[in-house]
């Protein structure tokens, strides 16, 4: 049996964040293991349209310090102010895959939403993540009503 040592928990930073950080911090109490939160802020290419668009550098490292911000109270009001959390930016599916591997996790902690119709033909970031990861990833369902 695998034993997790290292969980990366995976947050959007909305509501369901608090639930899923409850849920895994109840699994590494009982685990023993550490929790690492991750934020991963993907930015939409901005085109050029004319002297009046801002300037996209300032507003990206905006972006990323209200995520760092949140991310903190997040840790805080789990009891994981300890905890380490890391705010990334690019390619969400990629930078999950690229910390777990980079932090050795065991466990990738992340949320999961119910797909109706179309999406479910989209490829969504659980999915991708379960498929590239280097350990083993537990998706959490979120978003019921």
């Amino acid at each position: 049996m695998t034993v997790y040592r290292r969980i990366l928990l995976v947050v959007d930073l909305t509501e369901d964040s608090l639930i899923l950080g409850r849920r895994a911090a109840a699994l590494a109490g009982t685990l023993g293991a550490e929790i690492e939160l991750l934020h991963v802020v993907e930015f939409v290419p901005v085109e050029p349209m004319g002297e009046t668009l801002m300037p996209s550098v300032p507003i990206e490292e905006e972006l990323l310090e209200r995520a760092r911000t949140r991310l903190a109270a997040l840790a805080a009001d789990l009891g994981l102010a300890g905890s380490a959390c890391r705010v990334e930016s690019g390619n969400v599916k990629s930078e999950i895959v690229r910390v777990a591997r980079e932090r050795r996790a065991d466990l990738i902690m992340l949320g999961s939403r119910e797909r109706h119709g179309l999406s479910i033909l989209v490829n969504l970031t659980e999915d991708t993540v379960l498929h590239a990861a280097p350990c083993d990833v537990l998706a959490m369902r979120v978003g019921r009503s």
